[in-house]
């Protein structure tokens, strides 16, 4: 499971993050929307243990991702939104590279990555140089060898930016499946489509702060809205945005 308690993030008199509390269950697809600049991603970098937060502690499977990052990342699978591979190595050298540092075992390796690399249609780019690869294929490869240790929780950064509707469809059948065997997927995307179709709550952020978190019927009756995602997304971050222009013309 994650858990976020008071989670701060400052750069100099910005509040990237600020006081975000939220708990997400072992086994629950969770997805966190929220406009450009809302601190999505400041708050998955701090999640995976990229960035120190100001305030606050983030846990992964009970583990606190700053005072004991080793047994936290070893339950952990992240994709960023912008992947970093070793363009030298080929996708195949790049998934032994990454069992390595997982110390898996042998069996599994092959078992596992015979699987994934199946699912995501990797077997004709295996031998390539990873620098030769379009956005679309890296993106695979780096899905691949986020999944490939069976982690306990998954946290990704618009995934399926780079993937064609096939492999965004693998994808999401995928980690569907892996958080109905008890994995804690947080995602976060742009794409609404994505929230409404697979996740179990969605977290709507904005400047910094969650500002809603539910399932899809609860996020429709705090908006007043009785649409599509999109609908009830846009009411409540509109709500949000004249709550803070009062705010400072009350200040002013």
């Amino acid at each position: 499971m994650i858990e976020l308690v008071h989670l701060v993030k400052r750069f100099g008199d910005l509040v990237a993050v600020d006081d975000v509390t939220l708990t997400v269950a072992r086994g629950e697809f969770f997805a966190l929307l929220g406009p450009n600049a809302a601190g999505k991603t400041t708050t998955i970098k701090i999640v995976a243990g990229l960035m120190k937060p100001t305030a606050g502690v983030a846990r992964l499977a009970g583990y606190d991702v700053q005072t004991q990052p080793l047994e936290a990342r070893r339950r952990l699978a992240y994709v960023p939104d912008f992947p970093f591979l070793y363009d030298k190595l080929t996708p195949l050298e790049f998934l032994r590279f990454t069992a390595e540092l997982f110390r898996m075992d042998p069996a599994a390796v092959e078992r596992d990555t015979a699987d994934l690399i199946a699912r995501f249609n990797l077997d004709a780019y295996l031998a390539k140089p990873i620098e030769s690869l379009s956005q679309g294929t890296r993106q695979r490869v780096a899905i691949v060898s986020a999944l490939l240790h069976a982690p306990e929780v998954c946290v990704l950064d618009e995934p399926m930016v780079g993937l064609d509707p096939h492999h965004a469809r693998v994808l999401k059948d995928t980690l569907k499946e892996r958080s109905q065997q008890g994995v804690t997927v947080f995602v976060s995307t742009h794409q609404l489509s994505v929230a409404e179709e697979m996740a179990d709550r969605i977290g709507i952020m904005h400047e910094g702060r969650l500002i809603a978190v539910g399932t899809r019927e609860e996020l429709r009756r705090q908006s007043g809205t009785s649409g599509a995602l999109e609908e009830t997304f846009l009411a409540l971050t509109a709500q949000e945005a004249n709550l803070g222009e009062e705010a400072a013309a009350r200040a002013r």
